[in-house]
Formats: C-alpha cells, sequence, structure tokens
C-alpha cells in the first residue's frame, strides 16, 4: 500500500478535509472536541485522542432509535454536537468530525445489520430486524485503520446486557455478534462501504421507503415537538 510522508496510507489522506456534514472546522465540533480532550496532557498522542473522542461521542450522546431527523440539515455534525440523544448515523457523522478536527483521517462507513435483540415496539414500527445504512467510522492511526461503532452508550448497554463497545486504540469496535447472555444480537449483512461525506439524500429515501410506520412516526414526533427520547427502549432491555 503506497504511503504518503506523513506515514498515512494514500486512501486516508481525503478523509482529514471538512464537508458539508463532517463538519470539522464548525464551531460547534471544535467546541465539543475541546470539551472531550480537556484532560489529555498536551503530548497526547492521536491514539489517545481518538479513544477519547469515542468515548465522549458513545456516553455523552444518549443512544435513541426513535429520534430519526427528516431532513438533511439536522445531520450536519455542528447540530449533532448539541444533542442530547441520536441514532448510530449521527453520532457517526459527529465522531467523523471531531476525528478530522484533530487531524486523524475518518471516513464515513455504512452497513446493513441484523438486530436480534429488538424491542417489540421498535420491531413493530420498523417491521423488521434489519437496520439500513447502520453508520460507523473507519478512522486510520498511522498506516492502520480501524472499524469503530459509538451508537451504544454505557448505560444501554448495561440494561439490555449488551457487551459494550470499547476502542482501545488497537482493535476494530465494531457491534459484537452475541450479548453477555450468548444470545444472538447483531449480524453484519452488508457492507455499503467508505464515504467521504454522508450520502443523506439517498439514506433518507432508503428509509422512507423500507420503514413508512416509523417515518410517519418521526413525522408526527416532530410536528408536535416532542422530546424524541422514548425510555421504554431502554426500560424494555432491563425486563
Amino acid at each position: 500500500m503506497d504511503k504518503s510522508d506523513d506515514d498515512l496510507p494514500t486512501e486516508a489522506e481525503r478523509y482529514v478535509m471538512p464537508s458539508r456534514f463532517v463538519e470539522s472546522d464548525s464551531l460547534e465540533v471544535q467546541g465539543f472536541v475541546t470539551s472531550a480532550l480537556r484532560d489529555l496532557p498536551v503530548d497526547a498522542t492521536n491514539r489517545d485522542k481518538a479513544i477519547r473522542l469515542f468515548e465522549a461521542v458513545r456516553d455523552d450522546i444518549r443512544y435513541d432509535p426513535y429520534c430519526f431527523a427528516l431532513d438533511e440539515d439536522s445531520y450536519r455534525a455542528s447540530r449533532i454536537a448539541g444533542a442530547e440523544a441520536a441514532f448510530c448515523v449521527p453520532k457517526a457523522i459527529l465522531l467523523a468530525a471531531c476525528l478530522r478536527a484533530v487531524g486523524i483521517p475518518a471516513a464515513l462507513g455504512f452497513a446493513d445489520v441484523r438486530n436480534h435483540l429488538n424491542t417489540p415496539k421498535l420491531q413493530e414500527l420498523m417491521g423488521t430486524d434489519l437496520f439500513i445504512y447502520h453508520g460507523y467510522v473507519q478512522l486510520w492511526l498511522g498506516n492502520e485503520a480501524y472499524k469503530v461503532t459509538p451508537a451504544f452508550n454505557m448505560e444501554l448497554c448495561e440494561r439490555f446486557g449488551v457487551k459494550p463497545l470499547v476502542f482501545d486504540g488497537y482493535h476494530d469496535a465494531l457491534f459484537h455478534e452475541f450479548d453477555e447472555q450468548n444470545h444472538r444480537h447483531m449480524e453484519y449483512v452488508n457492507d455499503r462501504g467508505l464515504y467521504f461525506d454522508a450520502p443523506m439524500g439517498e439514506f433518507l429515501v432508503a428509509f422512507k421507503e423500507t420503514y413508512p410506520k416509523l417515518e410517519e412516526f418521526n413525522r408526527i414526533r416532530i410536528s408536535k415537538e416532542a422530546s424524541g427520547y422514548d425510555d421504554g427502549f431502554a426500560k424494555e432491555g432491563a425486563s
């Protein structure tokens, strides 16, 4: 594999620039990064920063599978940085923006995953256990690439009995195939590849076609200006 002068693979070089959705140069993303890295020493390595940013996006923004925004602008990193809750796609966009903001190449990745531990309410709204366009991030540290997903916050994992995703800077951090009780959890069935920017137009069309009931649920929620967080999702995991 070809390397550049800074020991990065050539393929990684394009993933350090800001884009329409991965707004690594926005004040909101810069503020999120500053807060997340505030306790790191000045000589912290990119590996240290990547780990801390992964943890911040994972835990500071609660996972909420019901809060799909239906407009493209809501998926800008500058908007996501101030959110209390989000699902996997916005969280991946924010993490990619944060990593690029500190000079770490980060691409957006999308995959279709089958969730074997879905809740009854979400299963009914989706009409399937297949999550299309699950968002993850591929980042580069030196000449090594890692795939990570900051979707599930630690508290949610504990309630559902799901193994938490931990990025140690040396291994991928993707959904586990089995939960703590050795039941099937997540199954990656189709990788849609890496993107410089989020294909939100394409995603929103596919979402509306695949999940019409969930799309309508969110349209009503947005019109009523509801919070979007349904604590029943988390509570079901404890039952």
